[in-house]
């Protein structure tokens, strides 16, 4: 299974779709109605399986978000992640009560269930886009901080009794909220503190601590009766900042566990559907999905957005990508754990829901972002810079890939203008790797390793990405990230003339020869 799953994931990259329908449809092919003939129908084990590697995949989202790009965005995915949701879920209630036919507690769990987004959907669909960051960084916030409140509508209105007192709820979901921040910026500075301060014998240890800690926060939040979801993608997102020792590892395997625990979700939760049954919610399943998509979601949208001032573009591209993943079929399971009259019912809607509108809008969303010039190619691209510490020399080797716009093709490496304590050792370039000197030129493509000692590291890694995207003159002609390069005294890298004698370079710290002076 995870054979097929894996080359599957090669089938989804060429035809554009997320991987998740190509793993429900794993599930489907094996299941009674599928060539497998296995019979499923354990709910319970379902969301019991389905809530663990929700924690898995959360918290590989959040090691994997970087704080300054996800930061700008912060509030204004706070608000699509709690107003937001309110505005998607009455107005997708209501189309579900009077257009379908359902009765209002079924409407409201349709409502909540599928208000919740999937950023893995979302990005598979548009890695080959370059979108401006805010973007990006608006719909990764939300996808991680809009599954709290829904779980906790999902939860209030699958309960036994009628939901009348809606002013509890509200502060209920509040209070959650609260502890669920609380408790996940507590695990995760405490983790790495602790990963930062404690040596492990084994590198190999740090990946499984990382990962761990952030099912200590899990945990930890729903144990104090707040939002476990949220806690474990704080707790991550701040050790996945907090430069940890092996950081490259450590991302590495949180996504190898991540992919497992999508693919064993998706298969298990196509096993759990039963194909001939969907036949009669087919079209109710399309009415709900039209107008969440292209009613409730811009609503959505518009309402949360309107005090940003976010330019219509960057709203109408938000208000497409809203696509739905595993999450909503995972919530759609807790009304049949309750035994909720209709839940059965409600589970295959969504599921239609989901698979639907995700061929729908998947293959469609790199075309919207050209249609609204918002995949600009000639962006220039971040760099990809890793780190690995060298714990005996007290420095780090960082390696940096520069992607196809970036604009450090055609900068010299004395150009680059690192602080003292930091030099391009390699370049690797077409499978040949060499020894760079001050007047090679980078290309795109090509993989450096820079070596920095650790009290210039954090200036090195945000010069090398202030010229990746400001190019050489970056900080000199406040373009490109200069405010990125501020660097702290004594960092600044110190230019000698090309006939300077190997002693004056070795008396001020440098042992490289022939620089040549590098003119504005």
């Amino acid at each position: 299974m995870l054979l097929i799953a894996v080359a599957a994931v090669r089938i989804s990259s060429r035809s554009g779709l997320p991987s998740l329908l190509l793993y429900l449809g794993i599930g489907i092919a094996i299941g009674q109605d599928g060539i497998g003939n296995v019979a499923f129908d354990n709910a319970e084990l379902t969301q019991v399986i389905g809530y663990a590697a929700l924690v898995v995949i959360l918290a590989e989202g959040g090691l994997g978000t970087k704080w300054k790009e996800i930061k700008p965005a912060l509030p204004a995915a706070v608000v699509l992640s709690t107003v937001g949701v309110a505005v998607s879920v009455g107005i997708t209630a209501a189309a579900a009560h009077y257009l379908v036919g359902l009765d209002w507690r079924q409407a409201l769990i349709i409502g909540a269930v599928v208000s919740s987004t999937d950023a893995a959907a979302v990005f598979s669909v548009l890695r080959k886009v370059p979108l401006p960051s805010r973007v990006t960084g608006v719909l990764e916030a939300e996808s991680g901080f809009n599954d709290a409140p829904v779980v906790i509508l999902v939860v209030a209105f699958s309960t036994a009794g009628p939901v009348d007192d809606w002013y509890v709820l509200v502060g209920t979901i509040a209070l959650e909220l609260a502890i669920g921040v609380a408790v996940g910026l507590a695990v995760g500075f405490l983790g790495a503190y602790g990963l930062r301060h404690v040596a492990l014998p084994a590198s190999g240890l740090y990946p499984i601590a990382v990962m761990a800690i952030a099912v200590v926060a899990y945990a930890a939040g729903a144990m104090a009766h707040g939002s476990g979801f949220l806690a474990v993608y704080l707790a991550s997102m701040v050790l996945g900042n907090a430069k940890l020792p092996h950081a490259p590892a450590n991302r590495g395997f949180a996504e190898g566990l991540g992919w497992i625990a999508q693919i064993g979700m998706f298969v298990l939760l196509g096993l759990l559907v039963t194909p001939h049954e969907l036949v009669h919610d087919f079209w109710p399943a399309v009415v709900i999905g039209l107008v969440l998509t292209v009613v409730a979601r811009p609503m959505e949208v518009l309402v949360s957005l309107l005090p940003f001032r976010i330019p219509w573009q960057e709203q109408a591209l938000m208000s497409w990508a809203g696509l739905r993943g595993a999450v909503p079929i995972i919530l759609a399971t807790i009304p049949m754990v309750s035994d909720i009259e209709g839940s059965e019912r409600i589970f295959n809607i969504v599921f239609v829901l989901v698979v639907v509108y995700t061929l729908v809008q998947g293959p469609t969303l790199p075309w919207l972002a050209k249609a609204l010039k918002l995949g600009d190619s000639g962006e220039a691209a971040d760099l990809g810079v890793e780190s690995a510490p060298l714990e005996r020399l007290r420095g780090h080797l960082l390696s940096v890939a520069i992607p196809e716009h970036s604009r450090m093709h055609g900068v010299e490496v004395a150009e680059l203008r690192l602080p003292a304590g930091a030099a391009v050792t390699l370049v690797v370039r077409e499978e040949t790797s060499f020894v760079p000197g001050p007047a090679t030129v980078l290309r795109r493509g090509d993989e450096l390793l820079v070596v920095a000692t650790d009290p210039v590291r954090d200036s090195t890694e945000r010069r090398l990405r202030a010229v990746g995207q400001g190019g050489k003159l970056a900080g000199w002609l406040g373009t490109g990230g200069a405010t990125a390069v501020s660097e702290p005294h004594g960092t600044e890298m110190r230019f000698h003339r090309h006939d300077q004698s190997h002693h004056e370079q070795k008396r001020n710290g440098q042992s490289r020869q022939g620089h040549k002076r590098t003119s504005g």
